[in-house]
């Protein structure tokens, strides 16, 4: 991303299990015990908060639908993932999840970002960037008409040629570091 393009952007779109916090190999993070931030990814928030107009988390939670964790247990892995982005000095203006095993809302389909539109009325999903691990979230980001940054946290291999992927870093404080060498 060129310093040219960086300006444009309205809005930032992130997944979260294998982005913001290690993700559990085969499994769920079923409690905020289990909850782990990556490094940096705190004061890549902060910067973000700068950064973006929006900035909202979508993400997939199968461990709800599954009968695994309660959705309860959700809400509290997200209360308090909030309430630490705050107080390293960043913010989410949303966070959009689905637990159900097939939906419109499930990534790669665009229904979060379609809640977030109706949240947030002057959002412009033209002007956002999602940055997720998976190819779903790729997908999920092309399906928006966002631009899309894969971070390898989880899938160090991934086909950087990818038509679905704008870029390619390795964690997103590498991309918040990149972003901020283009001010």
């Amino acid at each position: 991303m060129n310093n040219s393009t960086n300006k444009k952007y309205q809005s930032l779109f992130l997944d979260r299990d294998g982005v913001l916090n290690h993700q559990k190999e085969g499994s769920y993070i079923f409690n905020w015990d289990e909850f782990v931030f990556y490094d940096g990814v705190l004061q890549a928030m902060q910067f973000f908060a700068t950064r973006f107009k929006y900035i909202f988390i979508v993400t997939n939670q199968r461990g709800v639908g599954k009968g695994l964790m309660t959705e309860d247990d959700l809400h509290n892995i997200h209360h308090h993932m909030q309430k630490s982005i705050e107080l390293a000095g960043g913010r989410l203006d949303g966070i959009y999840y689905c637990s159900e095993l097939e939906s419109i809302n499930r990534k790669p389909n665009p229904g979060m970002a379609f809640q977030a539109l109706k949240d947030f009325p002057d959002l412009d999903l033209g002007k956002s960037i999602m940055v997720g691990n998976s190819m779903s979230d790729m997908e999920f980001g092309r399906n928006i008409g966002a631009t899309t940054i894969f971070v390898t946290t989880t899938n160090p291999k991934v086909d950087k040629t990818d038509k679905n992927i704008d870029a390619v870093y390795e964690t997103l404080a590498s991309f918040a570091s990149a972003l901020q060498s283009q001010r």
